[in-house]
């Protein structure tokens, strides 16, 4: 069946669709949020999240940061621009959603064409950037007939070397690789250049090493995110990492941080710089030293180096009975809002990991096709620039 061969986040996508041609969802209703779609159709967020972004951008739905996602206004003037195409369309409305079945041998069914695989390497997945990145790269590759196979390597270097071995040994023909939190390189991805297989870094890059690499620029965002906070009259900033170990990602925004310090003439305190401990996300520990460094009140603003951080450190000024944000602020590198949930309100410094994730997606494919393929020793080198974005979380310093 052709449904069954379809993708179930576009499977998720024709259920809303039905339904609002239907007249069952109407012009604001509210559709389910994340957490009730993936229980509905027993699926993933990465899976509920790539099909309400696209109804989102095919003008389906609408969303508001913090409250969700809602039926589109005008959705009747569209249907009816769009009924003589639908009408002409196959329609699929098999629900409850068919998981992708392999037919065998001898099953009477036609022979699916060879698969082309590209292989993703991600730390790991647990919040938002990961998700928009992903999409980003989903939406080229697909439309390329490629297929994405991702693994986790758990932040760990090894099991980052054994994924590129297999990913190479199950004939993916390329590789995009988001670098685990490491003081070394790894040797494998030196070999990847070394024998000219096709891959291209994310976000992370390895200096003084020439490779394809597509990452936001972490000393602007770093000096953007400091230029912020002293305009609205913050001079103790602390800038907070969730990690004790280096990487060149970290390394930028610190740097990005102390130079926009130096520019105003403000001395540096090391002690704003928070890099020396590990965070246990599924502790809220009053022995911490983060929880310890916020109780004592040193700073009035926190720039976190994800997500993620922000939120927690939130949750910490929440136990201690600090308002955000008039009594803290906090500005996040990336949003911890997925836009359909209700975490949103962050002021963050956005990095365009959806457009990272297409121009990686772009650049390798470019390297698979032989009629583009630049020659030995040329290698492609974007830098996005990143943006602020304010919100609730951020306010001027109460006096």
């Amino acid at each position: 069946m052709q449904t069954e061969r379809q993708p179930l986040y576009m499977q998720i996508q024709q259920y809303f669709k039905d339904l609002i041609a239907q007249e069952k969802l109407r012009e604001n209703d509210k559709i389910p949020s994340e957490k009730e779609l993936m229980e509905q159709f027993e699926v993933s967020r990465i899976t509920v999240a790539n099909a309400l972004v696209q109804l989102a951008k095919d003008g389906w739905i609408y969303r508001v940061p913090g409250r969700g996602s809602f039926v589109s206004e005008g959705i009747e003037r569209m249907l009816a621009s769009q009924q003589g195409t639908m009408d002409a369309e196959p329609r699929t409305s098999h629900y409850p959603l068919l998981k992708t079945a392999a037919h065998g041998a001898g099953s009477g069914t036609e022979e699916a064409p060879a698969v082309r695989t590209i292989g993703l390497l991600l730390p790991e997945l647990i919040d938002n950037f990961g998700l928009r990145l992903i999409q980003g790269i989903q939406a080229v590759l697909e439309a390329a007939n490629y297929q994405l196979h991702i693994i986790l390597t758990g932040n760990s270097i090894e099991r980052e070397k054994e994924a590129i071995r297999h990913m190479i040994r199950s004939g993916s023909e390329g590789l995009l690789i988001f670098p685990c939190d490491a003081e070394t390189y790894n040797e494998e991805i030196l070999s990847l250049k070394a024998s000219g297989y096709p891959f291209v870094l994310v976000d992370r890059y390895l200096p003084g090493i020439e490779t394809n690499v597509v990452r936001s620029d972490g000393l602007v965002g770093g000096q953007m995110a400091v230029d912020y906070l002293w305009e609205l009259g913050h001079r103790d900033i602390a800038i907070c990492s969730d990690s004790v170990l280096p990487t060149i990602t970290v390394g930028d925004r610190i740097n990005g941080y102390m130079e926009a310090l130096k520019r105003r003439g403000a001395l540096i305190n090391p002690a704003l710089i928070l890099t020396d401990f590990n965070v246990d996300y599924s502790k809220n520990s009053e022995d911490h030293p983060l929880y310890r460094f916020i109780k004592s009140g040193m700073a009035t603003a926190y720039i976190t180096l994800n997500g993620r951080l922000g939120v927690h450190i939130s949750s910490i000024c929440r136990k201690l009975g600090l308002k955000i944000p008039q009594d803290m602020s906090i500005l996040t590198f990336d949003d911890p809002d997925s836009g359909y949930g209700d975490e949103g309100g962050y002021s963050h410094i956005a990095q365009s990991e959806g457009e990272m994730g297409e121009q990686a997606a772009r650049i390798l494919l470019e390297m698979l096709d032989v009629d583009k393929r630049k020659g030995a020793g040329s290698y492609s080198k974007i830098i996005i620039e990143p943006e602020l974005v304010v919100r609730q979380s951020t306010g001027p310093l109460r006096k």
